[in-house]
């Protein structure tokens, strides 16, 4: 059986390989995307028997794939953040994997998946992309303040910041607001063809780009028309997607 990977972190994508071919090692995995728009792309070209998907990638939502292809093949969603099973069930997909993934689970998902007959693929499939809707992104963030909730515009956003200790939005004035929460629920809230998740680090804006610099091992750095913490650097295999979305 070959699988496609979805999956925007390095280490999550060779964790699930791993415990595929522990579970099964007849498994084959096929590649792993990163990306709504390269898996778009991949699965226009190829063909795999089953996907695991990540619910929050680099470009957006999952959701948004069932807008741009025709998906032909039964899903497994993974997610970090169980907030979003109701979303994943709502279309319908063959099971939900909470990370950090168990083994225990990965075999009932797969073996959820084996009991199926083709009549209840096709009739899956059929619900899957009919009921994928268009993603609703929001013009506003609401950031909490002592006792007061302010609504951020999300056009006044020129990067957002994370560290392991904290999240923090930088508008285009170059003030920074403490925002905590996960830079892939953020992202998930914003529109691809305007942020992009630049790396572990930050979401940034389009209209915020000041300048690339081809760095010396073929990464991009990126500078912003505000002060950041530190550099920005788009990894060397995202260098063609940065590209596109920056010129779209």
């Amino acid at each position: 059986m070959r699988v496609l990977i979805v999956e925007d972190e390095t280490a999550a994508a060779e964790n699930l390989e791993y415990l595929l071919r522990k579970v099964d090692p007849d498994i084959e995995v096929a590649t792993n995307t990163e990306s709504v728009e390269q898996t778009a792309r991949w699965l226009s070209e190829n063909t795999v028997d089953l996907i695991f998907m990540d619910i929050h990638l680099s470009d957006g939502s999952a959701f948004s794939l069932f807008d741009s292809v025709d998906v032909k093949t039964p899903i497994i969603f993974t997610t970090a953040y169980d907030q979003y099973a109701l979303d994943a069930f709502k279309v319908n997909s063959i099971d939900y994997l909470l990370k950090p993934i168990k083994p225990s689970d990965l075999q009932r998902a797969l073996d959820k998946f084996h009991r199926l007959s083709l009549p209840d693929i096709s009739q899956y499939l059929a619900r899957l992309n009919s009921l994928a809707s268009k993603p609703k992104y929001v013009s506003r963030l609401l950031v909490s303040e002592r006792d007061k909730i302010i609504p951020i515009s999300v056009d006044s956003i020129a990067c957002v910041y994370c560290t392991e200790r904290k999240t923090d939005i930088i508008t285009n004035d170059g003030k920074s607001i403490r925002y905590n929460r996960p830079l892939d629920a953020i992202m998930a809230e914003l529109n691809p063809a305007k942020f992009i998740r630049a790396n572990k680090q930050f979401i940034i804006s389009r209209d915020a780009v000041a300048d690339i610099t081809v760095w010396f091992d073929n990464r991009l750095r990126v500078r912003l028309s505000v002060a950041t913490p530190e550099e920005i650097y788009i990894a060397k295999n995202r260098v063609s997607e940065f590209k596109s979305w920056l010129t779209e």
